[in-house]
């Protein structure tokens, strides 16, 4: 057999790790033979149940097991949901990272705080550029999203092309940079494409998405409207065009910009560095010289526009924020959507800051970052690709996008809508999903990383539905005879002072179940704390309908 003909029968693996069925924690690993390369690296935030999480990073176990196989991360823009695990997963899987400039500024912000930039290799691409790795060879091509030098990926392997898309959309008039270069697109849809890989969260709404430039129309629409108050914008940090038209429009009409938030300030600064944002001079002023201008000569750019407890907006919304209070001399405008679920946190701050006298402002005042149908039909129409994986979204959005393909012509065998942990073989005679690797969200609390799982999960949900019982008490060494206690502390259960009766019912019960072993000559402490439990257990239930958690310590004396 020839070495053509041998390469030509191994196939191409695609496995997501993460990103599907939700949107975020994007991570997928393509290989070919001895190579892996595994684009972007990003995390999830806590489900409302995860009490205390603070993050959600993807099991990487299937990269560490073929750990000498991965050649690296190839990264398509700079947004936690792609970029945030990097700090995490780099301590397991020190492989250099490929990205844009803006982007690898981001990331090193990220390594910095981790102390991982002495060890982690990085390699800024430029667009039109492309690199090796192993069997890939992997280009970077210009597009549009809500953060610039965002990419999508052409992967070129001995099996065929794929391209993916990353978060995008088509924004010929973008604020800053260039327009997604569809040019680039028709070339490749021309030599040939086996898969594409495309951004899926607007796939239900049809027409176009509108150009950013737009936003920043609203904006001067809405400082003429409000010129006797003071104004506070909240966006997501990552949005450096939306905070260049809030800063272009503040110049405008003669007013000074401060910026709160740490993410945000770290951000603007990194932008501003790499010279992605142009700050007109004497615009910027610190938080400290508020007090010194007049509320109608100032605006106020901050994080919080999804409702998040500790950002600043939220802050201030609940009377917290040590420098900002919010009266009626405020006009509060939200430049975001409500990323799906977090709709009612960010109601409760709306409705917060109406009660204390604000103008809130939170409709018509965004632009989505990413495309709508017609936007994904171009590209579709572009790239003819042979096989399509729709990616980016909740299972709804990928049922979207597969619908769209499907009548661009694309047939319904050759659409795969994916779980996270398939893998994909392919190559141009056939695709399929053949077996699946572990997956999963690691949970990130404070500095521990997956040392929280389902069963700490259970108990904190236990405890914050039905409190905790602790029953104390002391035997004695020699002789195993009750020395003091039982007595019982209550957190979370009922209130004590308020319920004598109840307490003093289950003191004596536990006492009860307590000397019945002892006098049955029962000394394994086990079986003694097993019946505290039971018999205690079963009083509460029956008196209260409530099963709070049940901790007895025996101390021995």
């Amino acid at each position: 057999m020839k070495k053509k003909e041998i390469e030509n029968a191994s196939k191409l693996k695609i496995i997501p790790l993460g990103g599907l069925e939700q949107i975020g924690m994007n991570i997928t690993a393509f290989e070919y033979e001895d190579s892996i390369v595994v684009v972007d690296c990003g995390l999830s935030f806590p489900d409302d149940d995860m009490l205390g999480i603070d993050l959600v990073i993807p099991d990487i176990t299937y990269l560490k097991e073929n750990m000498e196989k991965v050649k690296g991360f190839v990264i398509t823009h700079g947004h936690e949901d792609h970029i945030g695990a990097l700090p995490y997963v780099l301590r397991d899987i020190n492989v250099p990272i490929y990205a844009t400039k803006l982007t690898m500024g981001i990331i090193e912000n990220k390594l910095k705080e981790h102390n991982l930039t002495g060890t982690v290799k990085r390699k800024v691409i430029k667009f039109g550029q492309s690199i090796n790795l192993g069997h890939f060879r992997i280009e970077f091509i210009r597009t549009n999203h809500s953060i610039v030098d965002a990419a999508a990926l052409a992967i070129y392997s001995p099996a065929g092309t794929v391209v993916h898309t990353g978060d995008f959309k088509v924004d010929y008039t973008p604020v800053f940079g260039d327009a997604i270069d569809l040019q680039r697109f028709a070339e490749i849809g021309k030599k040939g494409v086996l898969a594409l890989m495309c951004d899926s969260t607007n796939a239900e709404r049809p027409g176009f998405t509108p150009s950013e430039k737009t936003v920043g129309k609203t904006f001067d629409s809405l400082f003429t409207e409000h010129k006797d108050t003071r104004i506070i914008i909240a966006t997501f940090a990552s949005n450096v065009d939306r905070v260049r038209q809030i800063i272009n429009s503040a110049y405008k009409f003669g007013r000074k910009v401060v910026v709160e938030g740490r993410s945000m300030v770290n951000i603007i600064e990194t932008a501003t560095g790499l010279g992605y944002l142009n700050i007109p001079e004497n615009t910027l002023i610190d938080i400290e010289q508020l007090k010194d201008y007049p509320d109608e000569k100032t605006v106020i750019i901050t994080t919080g526009s999804q409702g998040e407890s500790m950002a600043a907006l939220s802050r201030m919304a609940g009377d917290i924020h040590k420098k900002i209070s919010i009266g009626p001399r405020d006009t509060v405008i939200f430049s975001s959507n409500p990323i799906p679920g977090n709709e009612k946190t960010v109601t409760n701050v709306i409705n917060k800051l109406l009660i204390k006298g604000a103008d809130v402002i939170f409709q018509d005042v965004h632009v989505s970052g990413h495309a709508c149908q017609e936007e994904i039909k171009l590209i579709y129409s572009l790239l003819h690709p042979q096989y399509a994986i729709p990616v980016h979204g909740e299972y709804k959005h990928l049922r979207a996008q597969a619908k769209l393909a499907n009548e661009l012509g694309i047939p319904k065998e050759n659409i795969f809508i994916m779980m996270s942990g398939d893998v994909l073989e392919l190559d141009r005679e056939a695709a399929k999903v053949k077996g699946k690797v572990p997956v999963g969200g690691i949970l990130v609390d404070g500095l521990g990383v997956g040392d929280v799982g389902n069963i700490v999960l259970r108990d904190r949900q236990h405890l914050a539905e039905d409190g905790i019982l602790i029953v104390v008490l002391a035997l004695d060494a020699y002789s195993d005879q009750l020395v003091s206690g039982p007595d019982i502390v209550s957190r979370g259960f009922v209130y004590v002072r308020e319920s004598d009766e109840l307490m003093d019912e289950a003191r004596a019960i536990v006492n009860e179940s307590v000397n019945n072993c002892l006098d049955r000559g029962i000394s394994d402490w086990g079986k003694i704390k097993g019946g505290i439990k039971d018999v205690l257990g079963e009083f509460v239930w029956r008196k209260t309908k409530r099963r709070p958690m049940i901790l007895p310590i025996i101390m021995e004396v």
